[in-house]
């Protein structure tokens, strides 16, 4: 059961980055060096969540995964904040930066704890 449960999980933060992926695939298109940013960060941290070895615990399998997903929010966010145009979408990045690292620093000290 916990395996399936991992391997749910793991399915579910792969679909939500490849989406994210795709979406960046495109607007990189536009020359956009902020955009280009974004998709190298997606794809790369795709391939990272792909190659993490699950250990079978969903929930340290869960924190890992969580975390890899927040940084590619953090990178993204960093991305708009630099080259973005939209006072409204730097605002919401900005706020991304603040909340997803504090969700970071959240799940290394329970990673840290849990070992």
């Amino acid at each position: 059961m916990n395996r399936s449960v991992a391997t749910s999980v793991r399915l579910a933060l792969c679909s939500t980055g490849l989406v994210v992926g795709l979406c960046g695939a495109a607007a990189a298109q536009s020359s956009n060096h902020g955009s280009e940013q974004m998709h190298k960060s997606m794809m790369s941290g795709m391939q990272h969540m792909q190659g993490m070895k699950m250990t079978g615990d969903t929930d340290k399998d869960f924190a890992m995964m969580m975390k890899m997903h927040h940084q590619q929010a953090l990178d993204m966010a960093k991305a708009q904040v630099a080259h973005g145009k939209s006072a409204e979408m730097k605002a919401m990045a900005e706020k991304i930066i603040k909340d997803q690292s504090k969700e970071i620093t959240q799940l290394d000290a329970w990673l840290q704890k849990n070992k």
